[in-house]
């Protein structure tokens, strides 16, 4: 039974299991998720999907409704194809129209940490072994109140907890009710996963640009890949903070590249009294060799000044990375346009 992961154009995530010899669109109406569909027997192209990573098997459609090219994309049908492993597939409608919508999950307060004066950590329980995409996010409903904060995993897809930073601003609404009020087993409720922000298949080089707290999708990431391995490509982390004090995580990623051959990480701090050996932004702090000649993915989770600089800085250096995923977020956790996922021609 393959496991599918149904990326939705609104951002949500459902996941579904595909019976053998069935149907990606069987499957989803089978659990009352109705993909947009209309001759089920490959005529008309509605169904048409992209498949992320994974392997399956196209089966029979006429060239009207998909043509040798789109299929070469890793485009399919989803009343045709069938998967043979584990498939990520984006769906060409939103969740409100395939008449489902994100998942709600009850879970409990395992710990709060401080990890500096400026960053939190915070772990949920109870939850169970939530499916998800490493670096996707949630949003959260901050006890007391009928707000919802967004925050992307820092633990890897499978764990037994689920983890988060959590920028430490005033008056932020989550980070006062973990400094102030959160007890261990007070609930918490959070709806997800979603973002379109998440590790593809291990392709080519990786460079990963994380700052501040946008650190953890890439700590989710790195988890994964852990496990998973590089596929024999190298992969590269630079990670940026403003002040000393928001450096916080050096421990795990230094633990990570004593796992994941490969992996290297260099950390930078872009206040001009910074005691840190390496000062300035990401962009002064890219070996050249990480961008492999434009033959890579880069993945970038920041404020939006960060982002926007990391693109212009790509664009003086002439390079097109192969891909150019990136995240923006705002640093109380509001929702925002989050989860946005480019290639870097667009």
């Amino acid at each position: 039974m393959a496991k599918i992961a149904l990326n939705f154009e609104d951002g949500f995530t459902r996941f579904i299991e595909c019976r053998s010899a069935e149907t990606l669109a069987e499957a989803s109406y089978r659990v009352g998720i109705n993909i947009p569909l209309d001759c089920s027997n490959g005529a008309c192209g509605t169904c048409k999907c992209r498949v992320q990573s994974g392997e399956y098997d196209g089966g029979d459609y006429i060239e009207e409704a998909l043509t040798e090219a789109e299929a070469a994309e890793g485009l399919a049908l989803a009343c045709q194809m069938q998967p043979k492993t584990n498939l990520v597939v984006d769906i060409f409608a939103s969740s409100e129209v395939c008449k489902t919508k994100g998942q709600t999950f009850q879970a409990r307060l395992r710990s709060v940490d401080r990890l500096s004066d400026t960053t939190i950590a915070f772990s949920l329980e109870g939850a169970g072994s939530l499916s998800f995409l490493p670096g996707q996010y949630v949003n959260v409903l901050v006890p007391g109140t009928d707000q919802r904060r967004s925050y992307s995993f820092s633990s890897p897809p499978g764990a037994d907890t689920q983890s988060f930073l959590v920028r430490d601003i005033q008056p932020g609404l989550m980070s006062t009710f973990l400094r102030e009020k959160a007890q261990p087993g007070a609930a918490i409720e959070f709806v997800g996963p979603s973002g379109s922000f998440y590790l593809r298949e291990i392709r080519r080089p990786l460079l990963f640009l994380a700052g501040g707290t946008g650190l953890a999708p890439f700590l989710s990431m790195l988890g994964r890949i852990a496990e998973t391995g590089t596929a024999g490509h190298p992969v590269n982390l630079v990670y940026g903070v403003t002040n000393d004090v928001d450096l916080v995580g050096v421990d795990q990623l230094q633990a990570f590249a004593e796992r994941i051959p490969g992996f290297t990480f260099t950390t930078c701090v872009a206040a001009r009294d910074s005691g840190h050996p390496r000062k300035g932004f990401v962009m002064a702090h890219m070996d050249r060799a990480y961008l492999n000649g434009g033959d890579v993915d880069v993945y970038l989770c920041g404020p939006p000044a960060m982002v926007d600089a990391v693109r212009a800085w790509l664009n003086e250096q002439g390079v097109t990375p192969a891909n150019f995923h990136y995240e923006k977020f705002s640093p109380s956790g509001a929702v925002t346009t989050i989860g946005e996922t480019h290639r870097a021609a667009a």
